[in-house]
């Protein structure tokens, strides 16, 4: 078990670590990578550690004209919606992120036999915040590019495709023992759209990936209706949030795959006998999959107790073991 953002905003240490420190310029620094990434792994006792990162990360290194605005998020200054805007997104080089080689190498060196999961944004989350210049709640101008335009659609996400893979590998080669595509936004599409303008980005990512033979992992939110091309996609693990019970996703993600989730984020706020008994519905649905990593169903929330977290983690650990 680990937790989707475990490393982050509810840990102390982690608001200490982080004062007065820009969120771009956190995941820009090694020695601010490695301390946060480490932190729930020594607080909690998880599984695995997550690559402390953001997924505009990649875009910054290339020369895209970005910021992470707190309480709002990824914030582009020229939007792209053209072929022209499209031309800046480059290839991503290993010069480009230097910081992120040095630091998976440091973590590795720390965390032992703990994992430590590479992390990237999917082509069509990327997309959108490039696409709207910010967050969105209907991404009405990434839906109009992608029905209106379908051939520079195509050209954005093979370019976006690209870039992700780019930065997977290098986490990767630097000691990455799995890696997770989180696609925040994808939950936002149908079946029929996913299947038609993401699904073969996603597809491909996960083909040029699978030399490594690391486990993959594929994560969307909202997206109880796809779950079965999220797994089709090729990953060995497919992320369920909070809105289908686990055994249901295990069921629609398909043999050949295991399963990960997904306890709901705000259910850690209610009294310890409600966390216990939803988790234990959790691990026991979850046996109907091939294999299933507890998790949350999204991040965990900014102001989580992480004591909660913690006597949740020994939970699981002692019912898994029984």
């Amino acid at each position: 078990m680990w937790f989707m953002r475990q490393a982050g905003r509810s840990l102390p240490e982690y608001r200490r670590t982080r004062a007065d420190v820009p969120m771009l310029e956190a995941c820009a620094r090694p020695d601010m990578i490695t301390e946060i990434t480490m932190q729930p792994v020594r607080r909690y006792g998880v599984d695995a550690a997550i690559f402390f990162s953001d997924i505009v990360v990649p875009l910054k290194a290339i020369g895209i004209d970005l910021d992470i605005k707190p309480g709002v998020g990824p914030v582009v200054a020229e939007p792209i919606r053209d072929a022209d805007g499209i031309k800046r997104l480059r290839e991503i080089e290993p010069d480009d992120i230097p910081f992120i080689r040095e630091a998976v190498g440091q973590l590795t060196g720390e965390l032992g036999d703990t994992p430590l999961i590479g992390f990237a944004g999917a082509p069509f989350t990327l997309a959108s915040y490039l696409i709207e210049g910010g967050p969105s709640k209907n991404h009405e101008h990434t839906k109009a590019l992608m029905y209106g335009e379908p051939e520079l659609w195509d050209e954005l996400m093979r370019r976006l495709a690209s870039i992700t893979v780019g930065f997977l590998r290098t986490q990767i080669e630097a000691g990455a023992s799995a890696v997770q595509l989180f696609d925040s936004w994808v939950g936002a599409l149908s079946a029929e759209d996913y299947r038609a303008s993401v699904l073969p980005y996603s597809s491909w990512i996960f083909n040029r990936l699978s030399e490594y033979e690391v486990p993959r992992i594929h994560f969307g939110v909202g997206t109880g209706e796809l779950l079965g091309m999220l797994g089709e996609a090729g990953a060995d693990v497919v992320g369920a949030d909070w809105r289908i019970p686990v055994d249901q996703a295990a069921e629609r993600v398909g043999p050949g795959k295991a399963v990960q989730g997904n306890l709901d984020p705000a259910t850690v706020f209610a009294p310890w006998e409600v966390v216990a008994e939803r988790t234990r519905d959790i691990l026991a649905r979850g046996r109907a999959a091939e294999g299933h990593i507890f998790n949350l169903g999204h991040g965990v929330l900014p102001s989580t107790d992480p004591d909660q977290l913690q006597r949740l983690t020994e939970f699981v650990h002692e019912q898994s073991v029984s």
